[in-house]
């Protein structure tokens, strides 16, 4: 492990272990995680800083330790989190897509990701990033986010633009119920907020591919997945926070999208 990813580790795991919301998450296992239909709701950002990560059917994407990965949009991903001496160990950054607005003209890409080298001037900037969030209002994030992407461009990879497509009906959606992942809002409530009416709404979405349920399907079992990762909640807690009545019904629903059950899935973070 080179100075400058251990050093970007030591920081985000000191900042981490404070109780506040951040700009970042943290993702991180001792043991292989094999997770089906992963939802990429925003441009994400991935640095895989120790381990490997695996992405796609056949696990044709590979990032290796010091790499990063920048996916667009995407309802179902399959990935592979594999830890190596001592554990897998990635930040991601979810980014807006406002923040790329000013940083280049938009170029079309067939690829829906871009894979680099963690070069010494990213990891200083991850590491400022980090640590600058410890102090910093939420008003002030996308600033430093944009930041991140002017560098990116910068350093040649300019195919990041590309990650962020043009708005779609199933992401205001999305993003309606993410403000309420436990409330059941009805389709009558979500036409009045974007403005369609309910054969509107439902024939943009097929044009998209989904549908209100799966879009809300996609917001709670995101939600309990990265609660999952990131925290150390009961899995009925989250499931409480995810909008299901029981324990049994979340995890039921958890295992048929993603392919193993929360607690299997806990039992990679923690030692034996």
């Amino acid at each position: 492990m080179t100075l400058k990813i251990k050093n970007l580790i030591n920081a985000i795991k000191a900042v981490n272990s404070q109780d506040r919301p951040l700009p970042f998450s943290v993702y991180s296992s001792i043991k292989e995680q094999h997770l089906l239909n992963v939802p990429v709701v925003k441009p994400l950002f991935i640095a895989v800083l120790d381990g490997d990560k695996k992405l796609g059917k056949e696990g044709e994407i590979v990032c290796h330790a010091g790499d990063f990965i920048f996916l667009s949009d995407n309802p179902a991903i399959n990935m592979r989190n594999i830890p190596k001496e001592k554990e897998y160990f990635a930040l991601l950054i979810e980014f807006d897509y406002q923040d790329f607005d000013g940083i280049g003209a938009k170029t079309i890409s067939e690829k829906s990701y871009s894979i680099g080298e963690i070069s010494i001037a990213l990891a200083k900037c991850l590491q400022q990033f980090v640590e600058w969030s410890q102090f910093s209002p939420k008003e002030l994030w996308s600033l430093r986010r944009k930041e991140i992407l002017h560098l990116l461009y910068h350093l040649g990879h300019k195919d990041i633009l590309a990650m962020a497509t043009p708005h779609k009906l199933g992401q205001k959606i999305h993003a309606i119920l993410t403000e309420q992942p436990a409330a059941e809002i009805s389709l009558t409530a979500i036409c009045q907020q974007v403005a369609m009416s309910e054969s509107t709404v439902r024939r943009k979405l097929a044009a998209e591919g989904t549908t209100v349920q799966e879009i809300k399907d996609q917001v709670k079992l995101g939600l309990g997945l990265h609660l999952l990762q990131t925290t150390s909640h009961a899995i009925v807690y989250i499931a409480e926070q995810c909008g299901y009545q029981s324990q049994s019904r979340f995890s039921s629903r958890f295992k048929a999208r993603f392919g193993l059950t929360p607690s299997a899935l806990r039992k990679t973070k923690a030692k034996s």
